[in-house]
């Protein structure tokens, strides 16, 4: 189950760096801040659960935390 969800978050992980990706392209900054929040938190919930995702150092934080 454990190598299931790490599987899951990490699909969930780089389909969001895509949108950021995209939304970057395109000048939509409520889509940055939404998919750099929805990073931070995808990193999050791997943290609580002992999972590591390679990473960078500002993908860790959102913003507005």
């Amino acid at each position: 189950m454990t190598d299931l969800f790490r599987e899951e978050l990490g699909a969930q992980l780089i389909q969001a760096r895509a949108e950021l990706s995209a939304a970057l392209s395109a000048g939509d900054d409520d889509g940055v801040d939404a998919y750099r929040g929805r990073i931070a938190s995808l990193l999050r919930i791997a943290a609580r659960h002992g999972i590591e995702l390679p990473h960078t150092p500002d993908e860790e934080e959102d913003e507005d935390d």
